[in-house]
């Protein structure tokens, strides 16, 4: 059932190209790993010059294509893990640890200065003192959970198997020393030898220029990356044009023409929901107390735009906007996003972020630009006390107004870290004191009516 072909086409699917929609969505995977902004992008240039260098055939290009904007599509799954682990910002650790070899010392170094840092001195020790017995069954774990985790998402995404196993085995090494499976030289998919080895040249070519990353790469050949690989970029590296467009502003509008065209897959609406369900649950593995928020949300979205009598389209359509509405949140620690007392001022300003980064993940996307706007206003209150822009009420849509209130309930009647799940009555009435001032009227009253109509378990 992989890329099938369209049954019918709507304005924005036939406008819409996948690699453009991948390349967007890609960089809300490198927020989640602490990654400069155009991370997967860059590795996406830098992978299609070495499979093309190799010989991949246009069919292998495209899958590899993919395998490299995708490569992080399982990142934000093991972040709570990490910050419970080495009580850390899990983006600055990732950040940091994709600099991290082989060596005793730098991993020694990396834990020393990544862990506990804001804990107590008994705290840390204990935990130091834990990662070091464990190592290697917590870097097993951690590994595992990431690379199942985007496998299974590339497939809901509808790529080939080939793509994600790519995915999967990312961090297997040339040696054998990898994981998750300790995949040793040919055995490693070759999609997958190719995305780490971009990877690393990556950040530190952004860490340290072209030097940097040539010397990383010749110093690793033989343990983590195929000899083979090595040599073939060898070759791209000898291009000044090469590293021009992979330090500049063209290297998106590059990438975006490397797609073997032969291959490109139409969008239709289908497959559009599939992808916004996808990122939706990206968004929502990042941690334990948001698993099915999005997914609910764009629930209680549609049955609040039927009951205000919206066109199947457009609740559709406004179905992804709920679905993508807290892509923003995957640029947040989950320090600050699983932290179960209050926080302090600059943590807030850290979580009222996620709905700027929203609507400019979602801009990147020409044909979700109202989406984009839609969604980055889900906080935005009628009174202009909301965020990010304090909007008034005359300038938050009605499809804004919706997917505030879908929110609000299923934040209300989730369970959060610092408290458990609030019943549906006592959750519409705490609601029903913010209509006019939080809460649209008519939004709420639908609310009402299309809760009234669902069966209570």
């Amino acid at each position: 059932m992989y890329l099938a072909h369209p049954r019918s086409f709507s304005p924005v699917a036939s406008g819409l190209k996948l690699s453009e929609l991948m390349a967007a969505l890609s960089h809300a995977l490198d927020i989640t790993e602490g990654q400069p902004e155009g991370h997967c992008v860059r590795c996406c240039w830098i992978g299609m010059h070495v499979g093309r260098t190799i010989g991949l055939d246009e069919r292998q290009l495209w899958e590899l294509y993919y395998t490299l904007l995708l490569k992080d599509l399982g990142c934000s799954s093991n972040a709570a893990r990490i910050c419970e682990l080495y009580l850390t910002d899990d983006l600055n650790f990732k950040r940091d640890f994709k600099q991290v070899g082989d060596s005793l010392g730098q991993v020694v170094r990396f834990v020393l200065q990544h862990t506990g840092l804001k804990a107590g001195l008994a705290e840390r020790f204990h935990s130091v003192l834990h990662i070091f017995r464990d190592g290697r069954e917590i870097a097993q774990e951690l590994i595992q959970t990431r690379c199942s985790r985007g496998a299974d998402i590339a497939r809901q995404l509808r790529f080939p198997e080939a793509v994600a196993a790519g995915i999967y085995s990312l961090d297997e090494h040339w040696n054998g020393g990898g994981r998750p499976d300790n995949l040793q030289g040919d055995a490693i998919p070759v999609y997958a030898r190719i995305a780490l080895l971009a990877q690393v040249i990556d950040v530190f070519h952004t860490a340290g220029g072209r030097q940097a990353a040539l010397d990383e790469v010749r110093a690793r050949s033989g343990q983590w990356f195929d000899p083979a690989l090595v040599q073939a970029f060898e070759q791209v590296a000898r291009s000044d044009s090469f590293w021009v467009t992979l330090a500049g502003p063209a290297v998106n509008p590059a990438v975006l023409a490397l797609e073997p065209g032969r291959y490109e897959v139409p969008l239709d609406e289908d497959y559009l929901d599939d992808i916004a369900a996808a990122f939706g649950q990206v968004v929502d593995s990042k941690s334990p107390y948001t698993s099915g928020h999005s997914a609910r949300v764009a629930l209680y979205t549609d049955l609040i735009g039927q009951a205000l009598d919206f066109g199947i389209e457009r609740r559709r359509w406004l179905k992804r906007g709920a679905l993508l509405h807290d892509v923003g949140k995957l640029g947040v620690s989950n320090s600050v996003l699983d932290k179960a007392g209050s926080l302090n001022e600059e943590e807030w300003a850290a979580v009222r972020e996620h709905a700027a980064l929203t609507e400019a993940i979602l801009s990147r996307i020409t044909a979700f630009r109202e989406l984009a706007v839609v969604a980055g206003a889900h906080h935005e209150r009628l009174d202009g006390r909301g965020y990010p822009r304090g909007l008034q009420a005359q300038d938050i849509t009605m499809e804004t107004r919706i997917i505030t209130t879908a929110d609000i309930f299923d934040a209300i009647t989730a369970a959060r870290p610092y408290r458990g799940a609030i019943p549906i009555p006592q959750a519409l009435e705490m609601m029903g004191k913010t209509v006019g001032s939080a809460l649209d009227p008519d939004c709420y009253a639908a609310l009402q009516r299309a809760v009234a109509q669902v069966p209570q378990t």
